[in-house]
């Protein structure tokens, strides 16, 4: 007899929930439960995003093992909230379908890596750096100095294989012309009123909308068949204190601009 958390659920849809910035901590609980709603066979799924996007390769990985699910006959619709911006934006043509409200932010398709030249100021202060190094461009992105034109012509080059990548998932999901595509992926944002335009998504409508066609695309009831949610993050009860999550996200804001200093990032940036 099978576990009770992975019994067959042929008649009902799932949900998962992406929110904030893309990173590790969001690719582990994402993937383990694209896994759960595989294994337990679930029709449809709902994927909700809100995010400004993040790390490349986590967004990677996320758009990965949507593509496995839909391969096992799992009807997948997007639903974009406030923001679907860059990596989020990856993550959300792995879907079959993809809704936007009108007044969505979306787009900002692109990839960005930024490094932080603080020589003037370690001037100043006194401080200056020791390197030894086993490459020429070992220390590239360095903070004690500026960029060589041959360092930024080698990040340069990085840069334009992620943003192909990017590009070719775009076309490919969207099933659009490269050159179409390239013609509107130039980092700008757009309303999902635009991006509909654009055919950077299918319908416009709030996310009961996009449960309501994700119903219909898998055969199931629209009026009775409410999601299960999987993967949901926890709460910590800090953030029950007043005041206390535009804290964590000003926290949060500057970890991620110390953590992936030096990093390809496909992440909208205002």
């Amino acid at each position: 007899m099978p576990w009770p958390w992975r019994r067959k659920s042929r008649k009902s849809m799932a949900r998962i929930v992406i929110e904030g910035a893309i990173s590790g901590p969001t690719r582990e609980r994402v993937v383990k439960a694209l896994r759960q709603v595989e294994e337990r066979e679930f029709p449809a799924l709902l994927l909700r995003i809100d995010s400004p996007g993040g790390t490349v390769g986590d967004s990677q990985e996320i758009h990965a093992a949507i593509g496995r699910l839909r391969s096992k006959g799992c009807r997948v619709v997007a639903s974009f909230g406030n923001i679907s911006a860059s990596g989020g934006v990856y993550v959300g043509v792995a879907a079959e379908k993809i809704v936007a409200n009108p007044g969505t932010i979306t787009g900002s398709i692109g990839v960005i890596l930024r490094g932080n030249n603080i020589s003037k100021l370690l001037e100043r202060i006194g401080i200056s750096f020791e390197t030894v190094k086993s490459g020429l461009y070992k220390d590239i992105l360095s903070p004690d100095r500026a960029l060589t034109a041959d360092e930024r012509e080698l990040l340069q080059g990085l840069i334009d294989s992620s943003y192909g990548q990017f590009v070719d998932a775009v076309a490919t999901g969207r099933g659009l012309s490269d050159s179409v595509v390239r013609a509107f992926a130039d980092g700008r944002v757009f309303s999902g009123a635009q991006a509909m335009e654009l055919g950077l998504i299918d319908e416009l409508g709030d996310e009961e909308h996009a449960r309501r066609l994700a119903a219909r695309l898998a055969g199931l009831d629209e009026e009775k068949t409410q999601p299960v949610l999987f993967g949901k993050p926890q709460k910590r009860l800090a953030g029950l204190i007043p005041g206390r999550n535009m804290l964590r996200g000003l926290q949060q804001a500057l970890s991620l601009e110390l953590a992936w200093c030096g990093q390809p990032l496909w992440l909208w940036r205002p």
